[in-house]
């Protein structure tokens, strides 16, 4: 397992053409999706805003030559996910639309949406880690107010496969979805 809010280096091999193989040292923060016990299957936001999470991730992949490096560091963002409690790993927390398993899970706590994500994929668990980085811990105004077109921009919906890229885009409206039902639910408690 990844250790959270650390800066450590780590050595990727990024492998395009099998004649040739680079080793790509770099100093990437790690993703900290969580700054909470492991047992907390939450994820808490590391960055102040969601606008420095799309910021720090476009960074981030920024660091990276190809997709295949950028590939290699999304799928280590989903190795350091929280554990998904087995028991939410049914029908009720998946979400539709994506061509792996996802699951989600939402809970409010003092005012923010936690968001809580596993998928059986290992690039869609990474995928899972970004929405989680950018929506998790905020108020539903705030993730209401954050568009997910940040997928387009950061040039992950064109570097995914359709089936990919209408996945992550569901999971971006399961989450969205989530924050109106909160939005409303905060409504009818006032």
């Amino acid at each position: 397992m990844l250790p959270f809010g650390s800066i450590f280096k780590i050595s990727l091999k990024v492998v395009s053409d099998p004649a040739r193989s680079l080793t790509v040292p770099t100093s990437l923060r790690t993703s900290r999706v969580m700054d909470a016990p492991t047992s907390d299957p939450f994820v808490a936001p590391q960055d102040d805003s969601t606008a420095d999470a799309i910021a720090a991730i476009g960074d981030e992949l920024g660091m990276f030559d190809d997709w295949m490096g950028r590939y290699e560091y999304i799928i280590e963002l989903g190795r350091g996910l929280p554990p998904f409690p087995p028991d939410w790993a049914d029908d009720a927390h998946r979400v539709p639309g994506c061509q792996s398993q996802v699951w989600l899970e939402s809970q409010m706590k003092e005012g923010r949406l936690q968001l809580a994500g596993a998928s059986d994929a290992a690039i869609v668990s990474g995928l899972v880690a970004l929405l989680l980085r950018v929506y998790s811990g905020r108020t539903p105004a705030e993730i209401l107010a954050t568009d997910p077109a940040f997928l387009k921009e950061l040039g992950l919906l064109e570097a995914l496969s359709t089936n990919r890229g209408n996945g992550i885009a569901s999971m971006a409206k399961a989450i969205r979805r989530a924050a109106a039902a909160a939005t409303g639910e905060a409504e009818a408690e006032a």
